[in-house]
């Protein structure tokens, strides 16, 4: 995706494509779970006569029989690697693998390797029309425990992409050019986004820059409004096709591309000759829903494609390293798959049972907790409010009943997202846990959507490996954080002193216990 374009209008005619769906009719009507357990989404593609020509996940396998590495680690103590593989023949990540081999140091994604056999496994982006972080240089790795999650039960890892972050590959074997058609999807967090560009996975420039109009065609995930943008707020997922992000068939603004931010999402695109299309659902259960389905896009450049058969993963086709996201599997096909075939590849997924790692830590809506501090200094203390400064203090069963209350919380449906939680005092109903500036506080709920999104937190595994560990949902690089005992949403490593390195994975890293009061 480059950053500016025109759109002179273009009229263009419809030309429909022949479904491969009944091929898959049958794998429809297995249920769930026993297909999850026989088969995987590229072994659907390949039943419904588009096969997979790439397949990467640092999750789980994506054919019934792939026993091959899924992705690569490299640790910072001595700069050796480990490839990590499924536990079983179409299984899940091993996790542990990678815990193992990464105690005491730490350890970034170096490769995510393809398990279609075409060898179009992904590595560190390269500087392109838009440099990289530093000035001509290669993108950053992802920090490979940065993005926990389960899936089946079994621990796993996505890759976490901040800002800056990016995998390529510009030399493929199979992928689609010019105007062959194709299919993609890929399974995102929801909840983690920006409107920096660009946030792609899909077909790319071979050469890193921008190569004009419609040469590129890639799953956008975020809520730039830039170019095309859908109802609501955002994220919505687009398409990238170089020059612009589509919605729709027109530049801008398409009524039927939904806000959408499921904690685990899947995103689809899909393109061939003057057509093309925009689905997405929940990962986690459910269908998936068209967006839009129609001609190329009502501009100049994108009828016919110029696809060039390269890529990318977390950045725009000329190497833009603005967005931010999480990447958890995702497959291109060859040729254009028929909707009964992306049905069946959906209900695998739903099957595969994604979860957030931080199930069985107690933020269950509903329930009341305490959230006790984890650094060593600090185990005594509880985050707590006083008014509205919001702290850590000490709390013992000796302490007053107020403070007590003062430092439970009842877990609440996130108020901007409801795969995520807010905490409500215990002791003043109707306020809730809320940042501002960076400083967490307690105010009363407004019903504003700015406070909804301040107020809203996604659990995450325990960054040190104890209790649960709070995304801010709208500023999803930073943890709530206790420095000097005041709490904040911290980043890893930033402009402000709470931003600091030492000690940051206990500081952010919270035991979930009962309620004081």
């Amino acid at each position: 995706m480059a950053r500016q374009s025109r759109y002179p209008r273009l009229r263009t005619p419809v030309l429909k494509f022949a479904a491969a769906g009944a091929l898959v009719a049958g794998l429809l009507a297995t249920g769930g779970t026993s297909e999850a357990a026989t088969q995987g989404p590229c072994d659907i593609y390949a039943a419904g006569g588009t096969p997979c020509v790439a397949a990467h996940s640092t999750t789980r396998a994506l054919y019934g029989s792939y026993t091959g590495p899924l992705y690569q680690v490299r640790r910072a103590s001595d700069n050796t690697t480990r490839d990590i593989a499924p536990l079983s023949a179409g299984g899940v990540a091993n996790a542990a693998a990678q815990d193992s081999f990464c105690a005491g140091t730490t350890c970034v994604i170096t490769v995510i390797y393809d398990q279609s056999g075409r060898n179009n496994r992904l590595t560190q982006a390269p500087p392109g029309g838009f440099n990289g972080p530093a000035a001509g240089g290669y993108d950053n790795l992802a920090n490979a425990t940065a993005a926990p999650i389960t899936v089946g039960g079994h621990k796993a890892y996505g890759v976490y992409v901040a800002p800056g972050t990016g995998y390529r590959n510009n030399n493929t074997n199979g992928i689609a050019t010019g105007d062959q058609p194709e299919g993609m999807y890929a399974i995102f967090d929801g909840t983690h986004y920006n409107g920096g560009c660009c946030f792609d996975y899909g077909n790319a420039e071979r050469n890193s820059h921008d190569n004009g109009n419609g040469t590129m065609e890639a799953i956008y995930f975020g809520n730039i409004k830039v170019w095309g943008y859908g109802t609501g707020n955002g994220p919505w997922i687009m398409a990238d096709l170089e020059n612009g992000l589509f919605s729709g068939v027109n530049p801008g603004y398409n009524a039927n591309d939904p806000s959408i931010s499921h904690r685990f999402l899947t995103a689809i695109v899909k393109g061939g000759p003057n057509h093309w299309a925009i689905r997405g659902g929940n990962a986690q259960s459910g269908g998936v829903s068209t967006f839009y389905d129609g001609v190329r896009p009502n501009a100049s450049g994108y009828n016919p494609m110029k696809k060039e058969g390269a890529i990318i993963l977390g950045i725009g086709g000329d190497n833009s390293v603005g967005a931010r996201g999480t990447f958890y599997e995702g497959v291109m096909t060859s040729g254009y798959p028929s909707d009964a075939t992306e049905n069946a590849v959906q209900a695998n997924i739903t099957a595969a049972g994604y979860a957030t790692s931080s199930a069985g830590t107690g933020l269950t809506p509903g329930s009341a907790v305490s959230l006790r501090a984890t650094t060593a200094c600090c185990t005594d203390r509880y985050i707590h409010h006083s008014g509205s400064t919001v702290d850590t203090a000490v709390i013992t069963s000796s302490s007053s009943a107020t403070e007590k209350g003062n430092a439970s919380w009842t877990v609440r449906t996130g108020l901007g997202n409801s795969s995520c939680v807010s905490f409500e005092s215990r002791n003043t109903a109707g306020q809730y846990l809320r940042h501002q500036n960076y400083q967490l506080h307690l105010q009363a709920d407004d019903g504003s959507a700015l406070f909804a999104q301040d107020a809203t937190f996604c659990p995450e595994a325990g960054r040190n490996g104890q209790g649960a560990s709070l995304r801010s949902l709208n500023y999803s690089d930073r943890y709530v954080r206790h420095y000097n005992n005041i709490v904040y949403i911290a980043a890893d490593g930033g402009p402000n002193t709470f931003d600091s390195t030492n000690a940051y994975n206990d500081d952010v890293s919270w035991l979930v216990s009962s309620p004081w009061g």
